[in-house]
C-alpha cells in the first residue's frame, strides 16, 4: 500500500472525484486503482477565492512496485506507514504481581490506565475529584451561580481540563510510533466521532468527551482496574536503601489510609499545586518552566469566518474557521494564540477559592455565536519568576487574586475593549457589538491590574498587527478577559530515559502536569509511553 500526499481537489468536488484525481496523479487507469481510503482531509484557505481540499490517501494498486519506481524521488508517494499499535509487553494470564498507580485521571491518566489494563496490569486509578457526570453539575454550579468545589471543577475530576475545552486532538510532536493513531482509535471505541480518524485537525468537544471518559472507565474496569474517587494523594512515602537509592514506597491519601505503591505515574495536571508542593516537599527532582500567559479575545464567529474563508464563509465543508497568530514584541516578549475555539465560549477555570482564571471551551458543533482564543505572552523564570522550582505558581497566584478584585470578587472575570485598552483607559458602560461569553459575568474595568506592564504593553502592539492579518481582530468593541494563566504547567519533574524520575525509582512524571505535553494528545501519548516504560520495567522483575 502506498500514501499519497497532498492530492488537492475544488472545495465542491463530488463524491467520483477523488479517484479521478488519484487515477490522474499516479497516471494510471482506472482499473489499476483497486481501492483506496482517506488517511487525512485538510483545507488550504491561503487563496480566499479558490480555497481547496487538501487529502493524503492510502492506495492499493495493481502495480504498487511500477508506480512507485516511476514516481522515484516524488516526496508526495511513499509507503503507506504503518499505524497499527503493539503492546511491548504483556503480563502473562496469571499475574498476580504488584498494581500500578496512576494519580489523576485527565487525558494521560486515562490512556495510561487503559494501556496499562490492556497489558493485564490492573491499574488503581486515584483521582482527587469527583465522576464526570457530578463534576459536570459542580463546574455548571460555578459558571452559573459562582459556587466553586475546590475538588470539583474545569482542573479536577474524570477526564482532567481537557474535558471542558474544544477538545482538539492534534499535536506537533514528533511521533514516530504514530502513539496518536492509537489514543484517536480508542476515542472512537469510546464513542468519538470516526472523523476524527481523517481530519487534519479533529476535535471533539465537551459533550462527548464527556461520555467517552465515562466509556473508557468502563472499560478499563472490566479489565480489572480500580477507580477511587475524591481521593486526594496529600503526601508521598519515599525509601532509602542502604546505597542512598531513593524509591516510592507508598501515598497517603486524604481519606487517611495509607497505599503501598512502588510503581506510581503521576498524571496530575497543570494545576495540581499542592501536589507539586508535596513532591517538592519529599524531594523529588523539580525544576520551574516557562509558560505564558494573557488574556482570552471574542470575536464573533462569523467575522473569522470571513477573514478566513472569504465568500465560503459558511460552507458546512469548511465548518467554522479558526486562526493562529504570533508577533515578536519591541520588549522581547513573544505575543501568540493559544487554543483557539470556534463556535465556543470563554470559561471559567479557576480551582482555588478568590481567585480568577479563563479558558476557552468549544462543543464538537462549534455553533456558539463567538470564537474565542488566548492572547499570551511568554514568560520566564530567570526574568519573571526566580526562587525555586514553585516560583511559578506563586506568579500564577499573584495575578489570578488580583483578577478576582478587578473582577468584583464574585468569580465574575475583568474585561476590557480593545478600542479601550489601544487608548489606554479603562472600560466601562456597555458592550459594544461583540458581548462576551463568560458565566457568572463580565466585569468592564482596566486589565492592567491584574496583569504585568509587560504583558499589556506586549499585547497593546500585536493587536493592530493581528488586525492586518485578520480583519476586525483588533476592532475597538472586541471584548478582552483576564486572566489566563494555566497556559501549560510552571514546573517540571525530570525524568531520564526510562521515564523515571531523576531521583525517585518507580515514580513517572507524565503529561501536562509534569511538564511534558500541551494539550489532550500530546498528553495521552505520553501516557501512553510511560504506561509502556513501567510495564516493562515491572514485568522484567522477579516475581
Amino acid at each position: 500500500m502506498l500514501r499519497l500526499t497532498d492530492l488537492k481537489l475544488p472545495l465542491d468536488h463530488g463524491p467520483d472525484d477523488l479517484a479521478a484525481a488519484i487515477c490522474q496523479r499516479l497516471r494510471i487507469a482506472p482499473e489499476d486503482l483497486l481501492r483506496f481510503a482517506v488517511a487525512k482531509r485538510g483545507n488550504d484557505a491561503r487563496r480566499k477565492s479558490a480555497i481547496q481540499l487538501v487529502y493524503a490517501v492510502d492506495v492499493t494498486l495493481r502495480d504498487e512496485a511500477a508506480v512507485a519506481a516511476s514516481h522515484a524521488g516524488d516526496k508526495d508517494l511513499r509507503p503507506a506507514p504503518d499505524t497499527l499499535y503493539r503492546f511491548p509487553v504483556r503480563a502473562p494470564a496469571d499475574w498476580n504481581g504488584p498494581r500500578p498507580v496512576v494519580i489523576g485521571a485527565g487525558p494521560c491518566g486515562l490512556m495510561a490506565a487503559l494501556v496499562l489494563a490492556q497489558m493485564g496490569l490492573k491499574p488503581i486509578i486515584i483521582e482527587r475529584g469527583k465522576a464526570v457526570r457530578e463534576r459536570t453539575k459542580d463546574t455548571w454550579a460555578l459558571w452559573r451561580r459562582s459556587v466553586l468545589t475546590p475538588e470539583s471543577n474545569v482542573q479536577f475530576g474524570e477526564g482532567g481540563a481537557g474535558t471542558f475545552s474544544d477538545g482538539k486532538l492534534y499535536s506537533r510532536i514528533k511521533d514516530p510510533r504514530h502513539l496518536g493513531r492509537k489514543v484517536l482509535v480508542e476515542f472512537v471505541k469510546a464513542g468519538a466521532p470516526a472523523d476524527i480518524l481523517t481530519e487534519a485537525h479533529p476535535h471533539i468537544g465537551t459533550f462527548r468527551l464527556v461520555t467517552m471518559v465515562m466509556s473508557i472507565r468502563d472499560t478499563i474496569e472490566a479489565l480489572g482496574g480500580e477507580y477511587r474517587f475524591e481521593t486526594r494523594v496529600d503526601d508521598f512515602e519515599i525509601a532509602t536503601d542502604a546505597a542512598g537509592t531513593r524509591s516510592i514506597a507508598a501515598l497517603h491519601l486524604s481519606d487517611g489510609s495509607v497505599l503501598p505503591a512502588a510503581q506510581v505515574i503521576v498524571a496530575v495536571g497543570h494545576s495540581a499545586r499542592d501536589t507539586f508542593e508535596a513532591l517538592c516537599d519529599r524531594g523529588v527532582h523539580a525544576v520551574a518552566k516557562p509558560f505564558a500567559i494573557g488574556v482570552r479575545i471574542e470575536h464573533p464567529q462569523g467575522w473569522i469566518d470571513r477573514a478566513r474563508y472569504g465568500t465560503f464563509a459558511g460552507n458546512p465543508v469548511l465548518g467554522p474557521a479558526s486562526y493562529a497568530a504570533t508577533h515578536q514584541a519591541r520588549n522581547g516578549r513573544t505575543v501568540y494564540s493559544f487554543c483557539m475555539c470556534p463556535g465556543g465560549r470563554v470559561v471559567a477555570a479557576t480551582s482555588e477559592p478568590g481567585r480568577v482564571v479563563t479558558n476557552g471551551m468549544s462543543q464538537y458543533s462549534r455553533a456558539e455565536f463567538n470564537a474565542n482564543s488566548g492572547l499570551v505572552v511568554d514568560i520566564d523564570p530567570s526574568r519573571d519568576y526566580p526562587g525555586g522550582p514553585l516560583a511559578g505558581i506563586a506568579f500564577q497566584r499573584k495575578w489570578e487574586s488580583l483578577a478576582y478584585t478587578a473582577g468584583g470578587s464574585n468569580y465574575c472575570a475583568p474585561g476590557q475593549k480593545v478600542g479601550d485598552l489601544l487608548a489606554g483607559r479603562a472600560s466601562s458602560g456597555a458592550f459594544g457589538s461583540v458581548v462576551p461569553s463568560y458565566q457568572p459575568g463580565v466585569h468592564l474595568t482596566d486589565l492592567g491590574q491584574c496583569l504585568p506592564d509587560y504583558v499589556i504593553s506586549a499585547i497593546r502592539e500585536a493587536l493592530p498587527v493581528f488586525g492586518r492579518q485578520i480583519p476586525g481582530y483588533d476592532h475597538p468593541d472586541v471584548i478582552m478577559t483576564g486572566v489566563e494563566t494555566r497556559t501549560s504547567s510552571p514546573v517540571r519533574f525530570g525524568r531520564g530515559a526510562d521515564l523515571q524520575s531523576l531521583n525517585t525509582r518507580g515514580l513517572y512524571p507524565a503529561g501536562e502536569g509534569a511538564g511534558y505535553a500541551g494539550g489532550i494528545l500530546s498528553a495521552a501519548v505520553d501516557g501512553i509511553k510511560v504506561a509502556e516504560a513501567l510495564a516493562m520495567e515491572l514485568l522484567a522483575r522477579p516475581t
